[in-house]
This record gives structure tokens, C-alpha cells and sequence, in this order.
């Protein structure tokens, strides 16, 4: 039996390249700045916005009531991971949840559809030199962070570059939003740097030639950690290494795009995983991830407990006792259920935003995605049920494709390499295949990506993990 169907699923066959069928060939995507569809011939769902909302208010079947169900494997850093990740391929600047989008292909997305890093690079040194050093050999090559300017306030040698009103100045200002996205930025930033440091040091380059090499290899490297760490762990490596190596099934075509059914349902995923508090320090305090110390941003750090151990949050060689994820369910915490800087009130639950979405963007149901892809009904079933003890208005047909996902982990959750499934650890096979698929099929449309340019890369030991990439020039801690 192969790791497909021990997923679960059906076996599926065709011929294309990077691509075992045929049938979603004519998914929407005709520019690489658009977003698209990946099922364009199935119809969408609807469900009334009053059930939505119940099923998402605080209080709510939704409301995890501060449970901390933990999960066994995955560390919580990967899931603010997963969100620096997205702000690297996605920015939808456009649509409200007032307006149907009926194609997607007239929604722009701001970012550029691929894994370079573009929200750490910008525009690159010529166009946007202020977040590089000038001068000398690592002149338009080094990105400058807090520590390149001592006089800006807070603790600057432990933050990103601020200009004097105390907004960072990076690729994506979204990656300020919070002390963990901001420490992960860091931490991408003084990775490049040190391996513009290594590259200088073992073959004299300088000038543009080592920024070009450089990045290439911090992106190949991120690339890399994206695929075996990230996806392994929140989708299962029997299924990323079908996708390697037997093509991708849903995600066809020859352009890069982002689908809606990737960026409004199943990558919001995360959200179930977030906990409410947080331990970013070994020994130390555990702190809201709203709260003054983590959830302030746009602003200098202050604060040294705001400082991010990453040997604490991911995997590394020092083997901590490493802080999980909450598992993957069909409930949220309970503080994302009334966020405190969203307004009107009945808009400021991350769940109900969510729900609505998949109105807004005429998303397929749920269970009509499952079958398509091949799921047997059996495992659709066990999954309906999981729905109508969330809501039983909903019924059994034209599932919110979001939260039939959710479900979907709690019931079957994650494949694992001896044919078993583990619920509640990360995502099933719907989910699974639209967020792997996704991210890997942008990797082998991108000519300049590991997976488009050189698929005999391998990295550096010593930057072969995530947990390693961004532990690599942490410095001592404040």
C-alpha cells in the first residue's frame, strides 16, 4: 500500500511534468501578481453569515476556553513560521467581506507569488539601499539591523533597523506586528549576513557578485527548511515526499500563483495552533501573546523578556525542552475570538472573519474538495460528523471549506511514515495537499528557487534545519 493511501486517499495518475494528473489543469491563473483557483469546476458554497457567526463568537463552539491541548511534535515556532512564510507570498490589499469575488484573477496580490524573500530583501540594494550597509566589501550586500544603528531607542542591538518614529524598516512592515514575527525577521536578517560573512571569507567576494550569492544561498537554505521541516511537520513527510516525487496532483500549471483556497482556508490553519501564552526565554516568565511585553510592535524593543530565544520555540541541537503548538482542532483560543485592535465588535473574531471569507471568495464546500481530490466518503464521513458537533445547522453539504479542514486534523490529523494517522498534530489529507502542493509547486515554477534551478542542492550541515538557520547568529541573550 503507498503513503497515499495510507493517507487515506485514492490513487491518482497522469502525465504532465511536476504534475500526476490532469483534471484541475483549468484552474484560474493567468498572472503571477493574481491570485486563482485550483477546483473552478466545482460550485461554491454558502452558508447563512448569522450560523457563521455563532459558530465563531466568543463563547462559541469555537472558544477553546484557555484548554491548552499541546500537540507532541510540533514546536510553536514553526507555527509563526508558517506567518512569516505567508507574508512572503501573500498580500491581499483589496477585498472586504462586503464585496464577492467571483474571479480571483482581479484581486492583486502585493507580494511576489514565490519563497524569495522579497519581505527581508525589498527591492534589493539599487532600489532601496537604506537596508543595507554602504561601503566597504559588504557594501550593498549586509542588511542592517537595530545593532548598525546604536542611537535609536529600546535595545537596539537585539531589534530590527527603526527610523525615528520607531517603525522598522524592512520588506514587509507586517513582519512588525508582533515580537515573535519581528524576532523571526532578525533572525532571517543576520542569517544572510553571516552567510555573506561565510561566503567573503572562503572565496573573497565582494560587491554585488557576493549579494547575489549570498541571498541565492539564504533563500535556498530557508527554501529548504520550508519544505523538509515546515511541511514535514504540518503535513507529513509521506505526503511531501509523494508530492517530490511523484508530482503534484492539484497545483498544475505553468505559472506561480497564490489560490484561494491556499490563502482564505487552508493556510489559516495556524490560528488553531497559536497558544495565549508563551515562554521565549529558557527559565523564564510566560507572557500573553497580545500583551505589552509580545504583542506590542511598531515600535523599538523595549523590553529585554521580548528578546526570542529560538532554541526555546524550535528544534535546534541544544535540545531543549521546546514550548508546542496547540493542537490542531476545531477550536481557537480564546482571546483570537475577540481581537483587541480589530473594530466593529461583531468583526473582531479571527474565526468568524475567517468563516465569512469563504462566502466572500465563493469557496468550494469542504466535503465537495475531499471528494475531488480523492478521499474515500467513509473518512468524508467521519469528518461531517466532527462538523455537526460543531453546528449541526450546518448540515452535511457545502462545509465552509476552513472549517472542514480544522475537523479534518481533529478526526484524522497527520500521516506518518507507517501508514498511521495522528489527529489533532497537524493537518489532514484536504488541508495537507492544498498547503504542500501550493508551496511546493511554487518552488518548481520559480527558476531561481532550489526546487526550479538545481534539484541536486543539498545545504550545509550547519544550516540544514530551520532550528539551526535562525539560532545560527543569535547572539547572547540580554
Amino acid at each position: 500500500m503507498s503513503d497515499h493511501e495510507h493517507h487515506g486517499m485514492k490513487n491518482l495518475s497522469g502525465t504532465s511534468p511536476f504534475c500526476s494528473m490532469n483534471q484541475f489543469h483549468n484552474h484560474q491563473n493567468s498572472r503571477e501578481d493574481r491570485f486563482g483557483r485550483l477546483f473552478t469546476d466545482l460550485a461554491p458554497a454558502f452558508t447563512r453569515p448569522d450560523i457563521l457567526q455563532a459558530i465563531g463568537a466568543p463563547d462559541g463552539p469555537m472558544d477553546g476556553k484557555g484548554v491548552a491541548n499541546r500537540t507532541a511534535t510540533v514546536p510553536v515556532g514553526m507555527v509563526f513560521f508558517g506567518q512569516f512564510v505567508d507574508h512572503d507570498v501573500t498580500l491581499d490589499a483589496s477585498t472586504s467581506f462586503g464585496r464577492v469575488v467571483d474571479n480571483p484573477g482581479e484581486v492583486s496580490n502585493v507580494r511576489t507569488p514565490t519563497l524569495d524573500l522579497d519581505c527581508v530583501y525589498g527591492l534589493g540594494p539599487e532600489a532601496q539601499p537604506y537596508l543595507f550597509t554602504q561601503g566597504g566589501p559588504f557594501g550593498g550586500v549586509k542588511l542592517l539591523t537595530g545593532a548598525d544603528n546604536p542611537g535609536q531607542g529600546g535595545i537596539p542591538e537585539h531589534d530590527l533597523l527603526r527610523s525615528p518614529n520607531g517603525r522598522a524598516i524592512i520588506g514587509d512592515p507586517r513582519n512588525d506586528e508582533n515580537r515573535i514575527i519581528s524576532q523571526i525577521q532578525l533572525a532571517i536578517i543576520r542569517f544572510h549576513n553571516l552567510v555573506a560573512q561565510t561566503l567573503h571569507d572562503e572565496s573573497g567576494l565582494t560587491g554585488h557578485a557576493l549579494y547575489e550569492e549570498a541571498r541565492r544561498e539564504t533563500t535556498w537554505h530557508y527554501q529548504w527548511a520550508l519544505v523538509h521541516d515546515f511541511l514535514a511537520a504540518m503535513c507529513g513527510r509521506p505526503l511531501v515526499e509523494r508530492i517530490l516525487g511523484c508530482g503534484r496532483q492539484v497545483y498544475c500549471g505553468g505559472v506561480p500563483f497564490i489560490p484561494i483556497e491556499f490563502s482564505v482556508a487552508a493556510y489559516r490553519f495556524g490560528h488553531s495552533m497559536i497558544p495565549m501564552k508563551l515562554q521565549v526565554r529558557q527559565g523564564g516568565a510566560r507572557f500573553e501573546l497580545f500583551g505589552s511585553t509580545l504583542g506590542s510592535g511598531f515600535d523599538p524593543l523595549g523590553n529585554p523578556d521580548a528578546v526570542v530565544d529560538w532554541h526555546e520555540l524550535l528544534f535546534t541541537p541544544q535540545n531543549r525542552q521546546v514550548e508546542r503548538a496547540l493542537k490542531l482542532d476545531t477550536k481557537l483560543a480564546g482571546d483570537l475570538l475577540a481581537l483587541p485592535f480589530i473594530s466593529p465588535p461583531d468583526e473582531n473574531s479571527l474565526a468568524t472573519r475567517n468563516l465569512l471569507r469563504g462566502n466572500t471568495f465563493l469557496l468550494p464546500g469542504g466535503e465537495k474538495v475531499a471528494a475531488a481530490i480523492g478521499c474515500p466518503q467513509a473518512q468524508i464521513d467521519r469528518v461531517l460528523d466532527k462538523v455537526e458537533d460543531v453546528n449541526e445547522d450546518l448540515g452535511r453539504d457545502g462545509i465552509p471549506l476552513w472549517l472542514y479542514i480544522l475537523a479534518e486534523a481533529e478526526v484524522i490529523g497527520r500521516a506518518e511514515a507507517n501508514g498511521d494517522t495522528l489527529a489533532g498534530e497537524a493537518l489532514g489529507p484536504v488541508g495537507a495537499t492544498i498547503v504542500a502542493e501550493t508551496l511546493i509547486g511554487l518552488l518548481e515554477l520559480d527558476d531561481r528557487s532550489w526546487l526550479g534551478a538545481n534539484r541536486n542542492w543539498s545545504p550545509r550541515p550547519e544550516w540544514d534545519k530551520l532550528g539551526k538557520l535562525v539560532t545560527a547568529a543569535q547572539p547572547a541573550l540580554p
